[in-house]
């Protein structure tokens, strides 16, 4: 496979005719002045016209060479199947209402997602799944290994992606259980993104069995205990939620709930204000699970090649500069 790493640097080779009709209009324009004041020969003695052509076509293509160059010509190996260990991770994460809340800036959901990025990030090398939940819960990813995909899609991530509002954590872990498969001899684990306001009963008990069949159950909260209102145009602004009596909706992190279920799964829970630390944490804590071989077909990295452009650009350009005008005796 070939390809330039930076083939916007091959506009400079437009230059080039740009180059090629100044030297021509010089060459005519000097032939006319010199005319004017006699033979050309007899007022340039020892000019050669095919030197200045030869330094001119050199500079040329020196410069071509060295525009090649610079946007760097690449190789790639061909597409191979190697085997790497790995474990499966389904991140879940809270897309609902209350995560608009701005008890942590710019609010929870924002938040989440930078946490969430960097847990990709730390956790390449594994299988990596995505699930977004509110009222229900859906598949946003299966599990894979397409990084860059993840991290477009937690970036896409709005409350709107669901008309159906809540916090089903229960169907967030029943979903994921589900789409692990059955493939022995590797480990699981679901980590939970979340402000815990659960409005679906089950979630421990939920938790509770995943871990029966294997699968690690991990809580990240996302808010505080203080809490605070929901912004009802998603919006951020002075407009807040308000229950039937006309009073502001406040919401708050659910961290007892969350700690339940990290501990009936066989996990541990974190918030997301711990940012580094807890993706750290979490990245040892997959460490820890069982492995089991996975194959992936990958392309070995592109060689470069800019060296082969290169050095015969910089030779070409200074035997332009050693090549006299004047014609040999």
């Amino acid at each position: 496979m070939f390809r330039y790493e930076h083939p916007e640097h091959l506009w400079l080779l437009a230059a080039l005719p740009l180059l090629a009709l100044v030297v021509a209009v010089y060459w005519f324009w000097r032939k006319n002045a010199l005319a004017r004041l006699g033979s050309v020969e007899r007022v340039m003695t020892g000019f050669s016209e095919a030197k200045f052509w030869l330094k001119n076509a050199l500079l040329a293509l020196g410069l071509a060479l060295l525009a090649i160059a610079w946007a760097n010509p690449q190789l790639g190996a061909r597409k191979q199947t190697v085997t790497q260990e790995a474990s499966d991770v389904f991140i879940a994460l809270d897309i609902s209402q209350s995560m608009l809340c701005q008890d942590v800036a710019p609010n929870r959901l924002e938040l989440a997602k930078a946490f969430t990025q960097k847990l990709v990030q730390a956790l390449e090398g594994e299988r990596i799944g995505l699930i977004f939940f509110a009222g229900n819960a859906f598949m946003q990813m299966p599990l894979s290994t397409d990084y860059s995909f993840i991290i477009q899609s937690i970036q896409s991530a709005a409350p709107d992606l669901i008309t159906e509002q809540g916090t089903a954590i229960p169907a967030a872990i029943e979903l994921a259980q589900q789409s692990f498969g059955y493939e022995p001899g590797g480990g699981r684990a679901v980590i939970l993104i979340t402000d815990g306001e659960d409005h679906d009963e089950g979630a421990v008990e939920k938790a509770d069995r995943a871990f029966d069949e294997g699968i690690v159950v991990y809580a990240v909260g996302a808010g505080t205990l203080g809490g605070g209102p929901i912004p009802s145009d998603g919006l951020g602004t002075a407009q807040y939620k308000r229950d039937e009596d006309g009073e502001i909706v406040r919401t708050r992190l659910n961290e007892n709930l969350l700690r339940q279920i990290a501990l009936s799964g066989g996990g541990r829970n974190f918030n997301i204000s711990q940012g580094d630390a807890a993706v750290s944490a979490l990245r040892r804590e997959v460490d820890n699970l069982q492995k089991r071989e996975l194959e992936v077909r990958s392309f070995a990295e592109f060689e470069s090649w800019y060296q082969w452009f290169l050095l015969p650009a910089l030779l070409l350009l200074l035997l332009e500069v050693l090549i006299s005008f004047r014609k040999r005796n």
